[in-house]
Parts: structure tokens; C-alpha cells; sequence
């Protein structure tokens, strides 16, 4: 789950973590209440507020040194949708906007905590090369990419730190300053189950004061069963309208591009679907794993989420019945089926607990259904079916 920057800066503040002072738009009518809770006598910074990173190089952030400014600004972006390298060709809808208090900023730099997987462990990456891409860092200068791993209770060593300080040139108070700020980046993180926090850029300003110009917080979606504070600023209008309704239902639901609709039970099982529709030289439209107790309500409601998405010209569904019974999944697709009037191929493997009661179902059903034994013969067929 992500957050917006607005409300990663929020927690930042409540780990005494220096942000710029901000006001909040969500109505036109706000703008005036925004901007005298800041202070406004140089301007301020406007930006979009969207799930998106790129949001300056479209014009959704904008040094406004007018009332005018901020209202021209207001009126070009709320309501409206932004799109960036990073989103689709819908874009994402712009429902708040933010004006910040202007840094007057003298060097920028990088600097992040994630999950790293290769470590196992949770490593801190710091860079010079702050306001940038680090991705784009990391490839063609990575001599400026420093980076340490914390031990198990999240925490790094004062000599770490030390280090980075010397590697960045910081004074004694810059460097006291950079360990207060990463200490409670480490508390963040591990308080608050973050997959992700970013601070790009971290700045220095020109009173020589370190401070968190921007703001990223990724939470890990299996903990937000303990951070429910931090689960209620969810913004579903910044998701995948079916991913979230797939979260809502307990599905594992990525939407993909191609025309080929896929329901399966178990990860593995549905990446392996996946391979042997595009074997047959077919596009699969999402990866869906209905999870190994699916119920009757649970598929009828996959099956439903399958057919939201217009691009998809047929369905193939594979299930391997261990724990879940096959014939609780041809009910809940025969229920799906008469629900939803579909005109698109069909073609089911059931196979495992119950499978012959479930085919029995499906066979005795009077519907446009076709059953295969074997995934290769179900995946070239669905594949033929819909070209």
C-alpha cells in the first residue's frame, strides 16, 4: 500500500523529522484556508498529489508566487487526471493537492531504506546525487551510490553512519542532524511495516540544515492488519479499480495487457498457466490466484472480476483441487455464468479433489463450457478460441 506525500510527511512529523509546513486542497474553496496555514510571503510549491512519481516533468509541480498562481494551478490539476511515465495511458485522478512552504535549497541528495531481498536484510542507500532517478544513478555513476545493511532489530551503527557523513562532507551538526534523521527513518520502518521509504531529495539547505523535501512510504500489505491507522488513509482512487476490489475479496489480482482471461488456485500454479498460454503464443489479461481454500462466493466473485476487464475474449480457468473441492469451484462458476450474460469461450481444467463431481456439474449445466484434462490441451485451446 502506498501513501501520498502529503500524508508520508505527516508520519515524518511525528517522528521529528524536518518537512516543509504544508496546506491541503481538496475543494477550491480551500485555497485561501491552505495558504494562511503556511507562510505564503515568498510563495510556495504546488503540487499534485497522486500515486506517481515524474509529476514535475508534466507541470504537477509548480513554484506559484501569487494567489493567482495557486488558483490557475488548482483549476489546470484537481478533478483532473495526471499522467507520467510511471502510469498508464488513463492516468491517475488528482483529488488533493498540496502547498508547501519554499526551501531554499542549496545541495540535494538520496536517501532510502527498502527490503532487500539479495541481502536478506533491510539495507540504507544514500547518494550525492539527490532529485534524480536512482536507478539511472546506480547505472552510470554507482561510485555515488553508498549503501550499508541494518542488523536485525532495524538499527545501524554510529561508525556507519559516521562513514556516510565523512563520504558526504558534513559538518558536526550536519552530521548529528543525518544520524537523528536516520535513526527515525529506521523506527519508521520498522514500526510501521514499510516496504519502502524514500526521501528523494534529501536536501541541504543554505543555512546548512539537513531536511526531507519529499517523502515515499510503501507498507507492507500483509502487516496493515496491525496498522489500521495507516490502512483507513488508503486511496482506492489511486489503485487499480479490480486490484482493489480483488483486495476487498481476498484475491491476488494483477491486471496484465493480453485478451486471456485466467482463473487458477495457488501462485505457482497460476505462473505456470500463464507460461503455457503464452507457449501457445496467447496473452494472458491478468494473473488471478483464487487461493487454495477458495470458496463458491470467492470464485463467483474471480469470475466476475475476470469479465470486468473489456479486453478479455476468453477465459480459461485451472484449477487443482487439494484442499479446495472441484465442485465447489463449477458451482461457483456455473453461478457466475448465469449471473453475467458471457459471450466469450469458456475452457476449464479441473483436476484433484472432486474433480469428476465437478465436471459432472459443469457437463450437466447446458453451458457454453469447455473441459479439457491436460493444461496444454486447455491453454492451446482457449488460445485458438479467441483469435
Amino acid at each position: 500500500m502506498n501513501l501520498h506525500e502529503y500524508q508520508a510527511k505527516e508520519l515524518f512529523e511525528e517522528y521529528d523529522l524536518p518537512v516543509s509546513r504544508r496546506g491541503i486542497i481538496s475543494e477550491k474553496d480551500q485555497i485561501q484556508e491552505a495558504l494562511e496555514s503556511i507562510n505564503f510571503s515568498n510563495g510556495c510549491v504546488a503540487k499534485v498529489q497522486a500515486h506517481t512519481g515524474g509529476r514535475g516533468k508534466v507541470g504537477g509541480v509548480k513554484l506559484c508566487k501569487t494567489i493567482e498562481d495557486v488558483q490557475q494551478f488548482v483549476d489546470q490539476w484537481l478533478g483532473k487526471r495526471i499522467k507520467t511515465i510511471q502510469t498508464d495511458e488513463n492516468g491517475l485522478p488528482v483529488n488533493v493537492i498540496s502547498v508547501e512552504e519554499l526551501t531554499d535549497v542549496d545541495k540535494e541528495l538520496y536517501l532510502s531504506l527498502v527490503i532487500d531481498r539479495g541481502a536478506k536484510c533491510v539495507s540504507i542507500i544514500l547518494s550525492e546525487a539527490g532529485g534524480m532517478n536512482i536507478e539511472e544513478v546506480a547505472e552510470k555513476t554507482p561510485e555515488k551510490i553508498l549503501k550499508a545493511e541494518l542488523n536485525s532489530n532495524f538499527k545501524i551503527s554510529s561508525d556507519q553512519i559516521s562513514l556516510f557523513a565523512r563520504n558526504l562532507a558534513f559538518n558536526k551538526t550536519q552530521e548529528s542532524e543525518f544520524k537523528h534523521i536516520v535513526e527515525n527513518c529506521c523506527k519508521i520502518f520498522k514500526d510501521k511495516d514499510l516496504s519502502l521509504l524514500e526521501i528523494n531529495p534529501l536536501v541541504i539547505t543554505r543555512a546548512g540544515a539537513l531536511h526531507c523535501l519529499d517523502a515515499k512510504l510503501n507498507i507492507d500489505e500483509n502487516a496493515l492488519f496491525r496498522q489500521e491507522q495507516i490502512a483507513e488513509k488508503r486511496d482506492a482512487s489511486q489503485e487499480d479499480s479490480r486490484e482493489f476490489e480483488a483486495k476487498q475479496n481476498d484475491l491476488s489480482y494483477v491486471a496484465l495487457d493480453g485478451n486471456i482471461g485466467c482463473m487458477v488456485n495457488g501462485a505457482g500454479l497460476a505462473m505456470g498457466t500463464m507460461d503455457t498460454i503464452k507457449l501457445y503464443d496467447g496473452e494472458p489479461a491478468n494473473f488471478l490466484d483464487v487461493g487454495g481454500t477458495a470458496t463458491k462466493e470467492r470464485v463467483s466473485s474471480a469470475f466476475k472480476l475476470i469479465l470486468s476487464d473489456k479486453n478479455v475474449k476468453g477465459i480459461l480457468i485451472n484449477i487443482f483441487g487439494g484442499i479446495v473441492r472441484c465442485d465447489l469451484i463449477a458451482e461457483g462458476i456455473i453461478e457466475a455464468i448465469k449471473e453475467i450474460n458471457v459471450e466469450i469461450p469458456i475452457v476449464v481444467r479441473l483436476q484433484g479433489n472432486q474433480s469428476n463431481l465437478g465436471k459432472r456439474l459443469l457437463n450437466e449445466s447446458g453451458l457454453n463450457v469447455i473441459g479439457e484434462d491436460s493444461l496444454q490441451l486447455a491453454a492451446k485451446k482457449i488460445v485458438d478460441l479467441v483469435k
